[in-house]
This record gives C-alpha cells, sequence and structure tokens, in this order.
C-alpha cells in the first residue's frame, strides 16, 4: 500500500503532493485531517511539508510523532519553500527516530512548482512504486 501526506499552507507543497499522487496512484492527504492517521501497514509513505520560521509547523511535527513507525516500511521525502531545503532533514529525522528507512532520495521545488516541475514529481514517485 501507498501513501501521500503533506502539510501546506501556501498550496505550493500540496501542488507537489497532487503531482506525488498522480504518479503513485493515490490521493494525497493533508496531515491536518481526520483520515490522514496511517492505520493500515504502508509500504511507501511519501511525506512533505515545508519550513515556517525555520521550523516544522506543529501540525506536522504533532503528526510525525504520531506516526506508528512499525506501519510503514518506508517513506519519501518531498518539500517546496523559498527559504532551504531543511525541513526534509527536519521530516527525515523525526522519520529516522521511529524506526522507519527513509529514501537517500528526495523531491524538492524552490517556491511554487511549476509544469516542468510536477511533472518530474510525478515520475519521481513512480520509481519507488
Amino acid at each position: 500500500m501507498v501513501a501521500v501526506r503533506y502539510y501546506s499552507k501556501s498550496g505550493n507543497t500540496k501542488l507537489l503532493a497532487e503531482a506525488i499522487g498522480k504518479g503513485a496512484g493515490v490521493i494525497p492527504i493533508s496531515v491536518d485531517e481526520d483520515s490522514a492517521k496511517i492505520t493500515e501497514d504502508i509500504d511507501v509513505l511519501f511525506i512533505g511539508g515545508a519550513l515556517y520560521a525555520y521550523g516544522l509547523d506543529k501540525i506536522m511535527n504533532d503528526y510525525l510523532s504520531g506516526i506508528d513507525g512499525n506501519k510503514v516500511k518506508k517513506a519519501v521525502v518531498f518539500s517546496t519553500s523559498w527559504i532551504s531545503k531543511h525541513s526534509i532533514d527536519l521530516i527525515k529525522k523525526a522519520l529516522k527516530e521511529k524506526g522507519i528507512e527513509v529514501a537517500d532520495e528526495t523531491c524538492y521545488v524552490r517556491n511554487k512548482p511549476n509544469d516542468k516541475q510536477l511533472a518530474e514529481a510525478e515520475a519521481f514517485a513512480k520509481k519507488f512504486i
């Protein structure tokens, strides 16, 4: 089973999540929705967020801390931001602390993804399916 989870305030990460979801053949779910909770075993979890004031948003941090590491076999991280890619490091660290294997390869777009970047994100997701 594959899942896509994300948190987006500006909509940029949501756009990237939708492209990844298209490539993975699943509908992405925002981590602030009740249906985002992982209740089944997941082979590949695509998870993304961005930096807000140099850290992850509290909603994303809460979601990451609530993940059952025994339910996720592998995670793939994605992000958008205009500052830096630091959110990727923070998400990876939180997942690894749960004992989840995290792919080295990530998907990052600075600012709002354009059509070419969205197509690349869709292709990126297919590599892990």
